[in-house]
């Protein structure tokens, strides 16, 4: 599912993600990469702030429908 549809506060999984090779090395020096984990804290409008490891990160509501994810398994 893309990240803007995905439950707050839930553990999740990237999957996928459907961007030029430029912005997946972006989203990777900022820790988002195929099977990382992280979890949505609030979503506004599209929007979405993540938590990634120890980190927080501000996703407009283009890239986040780019990033598809699913819940991770305990």
């Amino acid at each position: 599912m893309p990240l803007i549809f995905a439950p707050c506060n839930v553990l999740l999984r990237v999957v996928r993600i459907h961007v030029d090779e430029k912005v997946k090395r972006h989203l990777e020096n900022l820790g988002i990469s195929v099977n990382c984990e992280l979890e949505v804290l609030s979503q506004s409008g599209g929007s979405v702030i993540l938590r990634i490891k120890e980190g927080r990160l501000a996703l407009d509501r283009d890239m986040a429908t780019r990033i598809f994810v699913a819940v991770k398994e305990a």
